[in-house]
């Protein structure tokens, strides 16, 4: 499968900081790829300079096989973008913007402009300075969607939208992906980057923490435990068990509950537990929220794939 975007060794500075720093990946086409980490990760410098509205310090980038500088305008006309701080003429209506940015794209039909607003909920005869924050990310949604490009790159595509519209956009970006187009997501919303990536890379401080499929990731997470034994049980039973952590146990209103974390297969914690008698066991996944905080404050190990 061919690279929609590929990064090598991509290198940011601005003076003593850095914005990106040796950042390798790849974006496979026709994928959903989810880019997370807090403000002033880097998500939005990696998407300024795949868009070359900057340039980087060292390092390469290719996006549709082209090189962002040198073919530009080339690029632009395959990539539908959606700024994290999206701007326009507050003088013009919704549908006067809509239909300008649609001819410059060479043309788009007037049906899909009004289908993506009706799906949005977008009022198109208002006026884009009178709008709230929520309806003119609207706007920036229609206006990358509506000439269905090769190439989806959105920064905090539903920040200030509400809960209704978000399910929407879920939609458009599950459409986009049957139809064949990649969409790089960046986001710190981890939900919404779990219900429609096919892989996730979590950025910190500008360097690239781990690059996985949320369920390898959660396969490399650690897995919360919990057992109801009949009757008191020796920790140190459970604590010398291989890779198995943060084992405490408490009364119950009968017998004990033990509670600890678990990297991987758990076979060897429920072995020993079946030595006794167990009235209860609870196994919980880690939620991708869950697994980008252990991996940005540096509880888990994870390899850049």
């Amino acid at each position: 499968m061919r690279a929609a975007i590929e990064l090598e060794q991509l290198t940011k500075t601005y003076g003593s900081r850095r914005g990106l720093t040796g950042l390798s990946l790849q974006v496979r086409e026709g994928e959903v790829f989810g880019y997370l980490g807090p403000n002033g990760a880097g998500k939005s410098t990696t998407i300024r300079l795949l868009l070359d509205l900057i340039r980087p310090t060292s390092g390469s980038a290719q996006v549709l096989g082209l090189d962002p500088r040198a073919d530009a305008v080339r690029l632009h006309r395959r990539v539908g973008y959606l700024a994290g701080d999206f701007v326009v003429d507050g003088r013009q209506t919704v549908r006067e913007c809509l239909i300008f940015l649609g001819n410059l794209r060479g043309g788009v039909p007037r049906s899909r402009i009004d289908d993506l607003a009706e799906r949005l909920d977008l009022e198109q005869n208002a006026k884009i300075k009178k709008l709230s924050k929520g309806n003119r990310q609207k706007v920036g949604l229609v206006q990358a969607f509506m000439h269905r490009p090769e190439l989806l790159i959105l920064d905090e595509p539903t920040s200030g939208l509400d809960p209704l519209v978000q399910q929407t956009f879920l939609d458009l970006v599950r459409e986009a992906r049957a139809d064949g187009q990649t969409v790089f997501m960046s986001s710190h919303i981890m939900s919404e980057v779990e219900a429609v990536a096919d892989r996730v890379a979590i950025i910190r401080d500008g360097e690239l923490a781990t690059l996985d499929t949320i369920t390898d990731l959660r396969a490399r997470a650690l897995l919360q435990v919990s057992i109801t034994f009949a009757d008191s049980v020796d920790p140190t039973e459970f604590t010398r068990l291989p890779g198995v952590t943060d084992v405490t146990i408490e009364p119950a209103a009968e017998g004990v509950i033990l509670t600890c974390r678990v990297p991987g297969s758990p076979d060897p914690l429920v072995k020993a537990a079946a030595r006794h008698t167990v009235t209860g066991l609870h196994a919980e996944e880690p939620d991708l929220e869950e697994l980008f905080f252990s991996y940005y404050n540096g509880k888990e190990t994870g390899r850049a794939a």
